[in-house]
């Protein structure tokens, strides 16, 4: 059987009160008893997740990172209200237990969901899988299913209305991460001002079908079964979840997707196994998407290079947080080299594109 996503040590300068956070968690989730622990999984660069163990019972812990957030990030309100509303109709969220914001608690607000139980694929199939190019080639066209599911949910019904603000979303999108980027840009970071500028001149108008959208939807953020690793049973990291264009969704999930014969320079930062032979091409995903959702997804390289963009802007965002020594990870510093080789995947795309 295969290895079971698990966390480790708490990394130095991120530790919480083990006794605080256990006596909040007993007075407010029902039936918790026993001991607390908590550990931290190593993974990811944003919000910070801990596994928290009282008793018998496992439960995964959020908060925001500590340094420089952008304005409108590390909303644990907001990814506690899309956790409760969604659950219902989108099997694959985690059920949500408790959200604080009571700052005696941890000095931040958090909130504490089940876990899911089961693998992360990152940057390599995990040892006890042995996929073969058509498991390779189901397990990715799951993981395009699984976003149709969601971008099939009935946004009125799910209580999600006020959600987000679908008219405009494009524009607002664009020039909230152009504004994001100058605002966290190095010395050592690339302009982006060609790219910036095609994005603007080039930008598609509002959709007539908005929904709710992940807008970090990628492997390492999807659960697969242990006994059946080509089945997904759980999506997290609903940080940036709104309403609005779907196909910015699966641009941005784009944008992660290195292919088996891209570039090493390309290869170089890739962060999970999507170059597995059998894995579907990029070019691939976005055609089984359109034949499923029945969307025209002609003109995609639009979504593509944005979703390149807003991928930089993260990295970019992560990276000025070492720069400026306000983080000690050390995964953080090799960011930079990412900023420039997606500039450069972006440039790409545009020379070639007939948009």
């Amino acid at each position: 059987m295969a290895r079971i996503d698990e966390p480790t040590s708490i990394r130095q300068g991120e530790e919480i009160d083990s006794e605080r956070v256990g006596s909040y968690l007993k007075d407010t989730v029902p039936g918790l008893e026993g001991e607390v622990t908590i550990r931290q999984f190593p993974s990811g660069f944003s919000n910070l997740t801990y596994l928290v163990t009282v008793g018998e019972r496992e439960m995964i812990l959020r908060q925001p990172p500590f340094g420089k957030k952008p304005k409108t990030g590390h909303d644990m309100a907001r990814e506690f209200r899309i956790l409760t509303a969604l659950k219902p109709v989108f099997p694959y969220c985690p059920e949500p237990l408790a959200f604080c914001d009571d700052p005696s608690v941890m000095g931040c607000p958090f909130y504490v969901m089940e876990r899911i139980r089961g693998i992360i694929i990152r940057k390599k199939i995990p040892e006890g899988i042995a996929m073969t190019p058509t498991q390779a080639r189901a397990l990715s066209e799951n993981l395009i299913r699984v976003l149709c599911e969601l971008h099939a949910v009935d946004v009125r019904a799910a209580g999600l209305s006020d959600f987000g603000k679908p008219e405009g979303y494009v524009k607002r999108q664009v020039e909230g991460w152009i504004g994001r980027y100058r605002d966290a840009r190095t010395p050592d970071a690339p302009d982006f001002e060609g790219v910036m500028e095609w994005l603007v001149a080039k930008m598609p108008p509002d959709t007539d079908r908005p929904t709710v959208i992940h807008n970090d939807y990628k492997f390492d953020n999807v659960v697969l079964n242990p006994t059946d690793p080509l089945r997904i049973i759980g999506v997290l990291d609903w940080e940036m979840a709104t309403v609005g264009d779907p196909l910015m969704d699966l641009g941005n999930s784009i944008a992660y997707w290195v292919e088996r014969d891209d570039p090493d320079h390309v290869q170089s930062i890739r962060m999970m196994a999507t170059n597995v032979e059998g894995m579907l091409t990029r070019r691939e995903q976005v055609r089984l998407y359109g034949e499923i959702t029945g969307r025209n997804v002609e003109g995609f390289d639009y979504y593509h290079i944005f979703g390149l963009f807003r991928l930089a802007v993260i990295a970019q965002q992560i990276y000025y947080r070492f720069f400026h020594g306000q983080t000690k990870d050390e995964r953080f510093k090799m960011l930079i080299f990412a900023v420039r080789i997606l500039e450069g995947a972006a440039r790409e795309i545009i020379n070639r594109t007939d948009l």
